[in-house]
C-alpha cells in the first residue's frame, strides 16, 4: 500500500522538512516507517484501526505513560540528555493532538527516533536477555505509582480462557476447511486447558494484583544500547494497559529463551535455554521484584508456559479463521507459528521444576 508521506508529515509539528521514509521493523499489526527530515529522524506509524478500534484511547494511554516516566526522571533530578531515551518523545499534530488523521481517515502517530540503540528479534546472549528484562521490570516499576487506570485498548487481551473459547468457535466454524490438519496441535492445547485459568483465578482470589503492564513484551520491543548493552527504552506501547506482571514476564520467556524465531520451520531448533530464562528472571526481578508479592513471584515460571501456549492458541485461531489478524508472509504461516509455540511450551514444561527451584532460591 502506498502512502502520501508529504501529506501525512505536513500534519505534524516536525523539526525540519520531510526528506524520505522507509519501512521499518518486523511488527505484525501496524505500518511502521523510519522517517527523515532535514534535521531529525522519526518513527512514523499508521495504526491498524481494524485491531485498535479506539485509537484515541490508545494514544491517551501512550501519552500518559510517557509523561509519567518523564516526570519520574525529573523527580529523580536526572538532567542528563541520555535520560530522554528512557521514554518515547511523542510529536504533536498541528492541531495539538498526539496523532493525525489523513484525508483517507488513516490514523497516524509520530515520535522521535532513539539513536544508538537497536532491537533484537532473537537475543544472542544472557547479558542481552538480562538487559531487556530489566528494562521491562523497571518499566513496570516506573508505572507502579501512576494515578488512575489506563484504557483497555484490546479487551481481555491476555484472558487465556477466552482465547481458548475463540479457538473453539473458529474450530466449529472452520471457514477454510483447515480443522482436519491441526489435530495434533489441538490435542496438546486441549490437554492443558485446566491450567488456562490459574492467573485469572488467582487475581479473583486476591493473590495476584492488577498492575500497569506492557502486555506484548516481545524482546524486540526493548531498545538495547549499542555501546553499553543496557536496555534503553521500552517501545510499542499500543497494548500498555491494566494487566498482570505475568503477562509481561511470560511473553519474555516465550520470545527470549528459544534460539529460533517464532515462525521457525525446523522445530528441532526450538527449545527453552535455561541460562536465558535465568537471565530474564534476574533482570525482571531487579525492577519488578520491588513490588511483587511472594505468590506473584512463585507463578513467574508457569507464566512462560501459559503465555507461550496462549499465543499459540491465537495463531491457530487466526489460521482456522483465514489469517485475518496477524500479517502472514507465506502459506500456513500462522500454523507454523502455532507449532513453534507448542514445541517451546513443551520444552518449558519439561524444565518447569528447575525453573521453580531457581525462582524460590531468589
Amino acid at each position: 500500500m502506498e502512502f502520501d508521506f508529504r501529506a501525512v508529515t505536513a500534519g505534524f509539528v516536525l523539526d525540519g522538512d520531510f526528506v524520505s521514509a522507509e519501512r521499518y521493523g518486523t511488527g505484525h499489526i501496524n505500518d511502521t516507517f523510519k522517517m527523515y527530515t532535514t534535521r531529525q529522524t522519526y518513527i512514523l506509524q499508521r495504526i491498524n484501526t481494524a485491531i485498535f478500534k479506539e485509537p484515541e484511547k490508545l494514544m491517551d494511554n501512550f501519552v500518559r505513560v510517557c509523561s509519567h516516566i518523564e516526570g519520574k526522571i525529573a523527580a529523580e533530578k536526572q538532567s542528563n540528555p541520555a535520560c530522554r531515551r528512557r521514554f518515547l518523545q511523542v510529536v504533536r499534530s498541528k492541531s495539538g493532538e498526539p496523532f493525525f488523521r489523513d484525508a483517507d481517515g488513516g490514523f497516524w502517530r509520530c515520535y522521535v527516533y532513539v539513536d544508538g540503540a537497536r532491537t533484537y528479534d532473537v537475543l544472542e546472549t544472557p547479558q542481552q536477555a538480562y538487559a531487556a528484562a530489566a528494562a521491562f521490570g523497571n518499566f513496570q516499576l516506573d508505572l507502579a505509582d501512576m494515578p488512575g487506570r489506563l484504557n483497555e485498548t484490546i479487551a481481555d487481551f491476555h484472558h487465556t480462557p477466552k482465547r481458548l473459547a475463540a479457538l473453539e468457535a473458529a474450530l466449529k466454524a472452520d471457514v477454510k476447511g483447515r480443522a482436519a490438519e491441526v489435530a495434533p496441535e489441538l490435542d496438546y492445547i486441549f490437554k492443558n486447558r485446566e491450567e488456562y485459568s490459574i492467573l485469572i483465578d488467582g487475581m479473583e482470589r486476591g493473590e495476584l494484583f492488577e498492575r500497569t503492564t506492557h502486555n506484548d513484551t516481545k524482546l524486540n520491543n526493548v531498545l538495547i544500547d549499542d555501546e553499553t548493552g543496557e536496555g534503553v527504552c521500552v517501545i510499542d506501547l499500543d497494548t500498555v494497559m491494566p494487566g498482570l506482571p505475568h503477562y509481561d514476564f511470560g511473553d519474555m520467556v516465550r520470545t527470549g529463551t528459544s534460539p529460533a524465531p517464532e515462525d521457525e520451520l525446523d522445530l528441532s531448533k526450538v527449545g527453552m535455554r535455561f541460562e536465558m530464562f535465568e537471565a530474564l528472571l534476574r533482570g525482571f526481578l531487579s525492577g519488578a521484584g520491588k513490588f511483587l508479592n511472594p505468590r506473584e513471584k512463585e507463578l513467574l515460571p508457569f507464566s512462560g508456559k501459559l503465555i507461550t501456549l496462549e499465543i499459540g492458541i491465537r495463531f491457530l485461531t487466526d489460521y482456522l479463521a483465514g489469517d485475518v489478524y496477524f500479517k502472514i508472509h507465506r502459506e500456513k504461516h500462522n500454523l507454523d507459528r502455532c507449532r513453534t509455540q507448542i514445541k517451546l511450551a513443551q520444552s518449558i514444561e519439561a524444565q518447569l521444576p528447575e525453573m521453580q527451584k531457581l525462582t524460590a532460591s531468589l
